[in-house]
């Protein structure tokens, strides 16, 4: 299955890793919440993080494929680093400030709909465990190269 998607073994961990943990997302939301959102199937944040799970199933597979001494290895393993470290605390730190505007601007009094029509999105960003859970996803996926 793995490497029929798009013709490079690489790419489908990637994917399958990030649909999966899309999907877990989903699931987790319907079981714990006990309802169905389907615009979690494309968005970000939240558990586990399809960041971590794409890039680290991508590195790995990359590292399986081709050996883990390699530059290219080494390279993805820098990647998936600064993806995941981007994940974690810039895109939450984003998140945060999102939050505190919203807050600020609940207590503007509005002019009209127009002037504050869209509240920033506030779940931007991961929590390390999210990162650490969508890391594992991957190393799996990636282990199936």
């Amino acid at each position: 299955m793995i490497g029929h998607i798009t013709q490079n073994r690489m790419i489908d961990c990637a994917l399958i890793a990030w649909a999966l943990a899309q999907l877990i997302k989903l699931a987790l939301t319907l079981l714990l919440e006990r309802r169905l959102d389907l615009q979690l199937l494309l968005s970000s944040g939240g558990m586990p993080s399809s960041h971590s799970s794409c890039v680290v199933a991508c590195t790995v597979s990359i590292g399986k494929l081709y050996g883990f001494t390699g530059p290219v290895f080494a390279l993805a393993v820098v990647f998936s680093a600064v993806v995941m470290y981007d994940a974690c605390n810039v895109r939450r730190s984003a998140g945060d400030t999102a939050r505190l505007v919203n807050q600020l601007l609940a207590h503007v009094e509005r002019q009209t709909a127009e002037d504050f029509a869209d509240d920033l999105k506030i779940i931007m960003g991961h929590t390390p465990l999210q990162v650490l859970m969508g890391a594992l996803l991957g190393l799996g996926i990636g282990l199936l190269a």
